[in-house]
């Protein structure tokens, strides 16, 4: 039996020209949480298909998503009480980009789609405010970024770890709750290069794609994300044994 559950609760899907190759959001999830010990079970929230109580995973994943926290979708709304109940009940969340970003809105930050633009390729953001519970704070963190909206309100007893000059709460401790990251620890250099191409003249102008295309060679920290994630589900449960 696996050690821990955990739930991915999925708000997107890759484009369809890259859904054949890459599958979903929730696969690239497992596979960069692979290395715990843990059963998954994905939640397609998406489709207004919601666990039936927070209680079930030990640790929830919110994935990425191409929608607006601040948009008006029927699904939305749940998800921002189902992160409530996820808090009230003690269990752990970890949030990738609109995950990231719905966590802060569901708990009272603020969400917008940033005046300077969009974050692509590999970006790299200084630490800063590094708790215990996280493990060994590293020097840096490089990951793969591809956003426009951001969070410009931080909730009440939220730590910002994490910021560049672009993006100013990049990484957020919430304390026995967990972290949430703007960029993209789960995509592989593959995937990230092949939606920017497809991107490319849809979405994005030729030299926004070219510019992220052009950081995919600095290396990232994909790993040590997920280690800091294995470090605080490993605590939180020792807490609770």
């Amino acid at each position: 039996m696996a050690k821990f559950k955990i739930g991915i609760l999925e708000t997107g899907r890759p484009p369809e020209e890259l859904a054949k190759e890459h599958v979903s959001y929730p696969h690239m999830v497992e596979d960069l949480l692979s290395h715990i010990d843990a059963e998954f079970s994905t939640y397609t929230v998406l489709d207004s298909q919601f666990p039936t109580s927070a209680d079930i995973c030990d640790l929830w994943v919110i994935t990425g998503s191409k929608f607006g926290a601040y948009e008006d979708h029927k699904w939305i709304a749940p998800l921002e009480e189902f992160i409530r109940n996820i808090k009230s009940s003690g269990k752990l969340m970890f949030g990738i980009c609109f995950g990231h970003q719905l966590i802060a809105q569901a708990l009272g930050g603020k969400v917008e789609k940033y005046n300077k633009g969009w974050a692509l390729g590999v970006n790299q953001y200084h630490i800063d405010n590094w708790p215990q519970e996280l493990g060994t704070a590293p020097n840096e963190i490089a990951l793969q970024a591809y956003h426009q909206d951001q969070i410009t309100t931080l909730p009440a007893g939220a730590i910002n770890v994490a910021s560049s000059d672009f993006c100013k709460y990049a990484a957020v401790w919430y304390p026995d709750f967990g972290l949430t990251v703007q960029g993209h620890p789960e995509f592989s250099t593959a995937y990230a290069s092949a939606l920017l191409k497809t991107r490319r003249g849809n979405g994005l102008t030729e030299q926004q794609a070219n510019d992220g295309l052009a950081k995919m060679a600095i290396p990232n920290n994909r790993d040590t994300i997920a280690k800091i994630v294995e470090t605080y589900l490993t605590k939180w449960e020792s807490n609770h044994a």
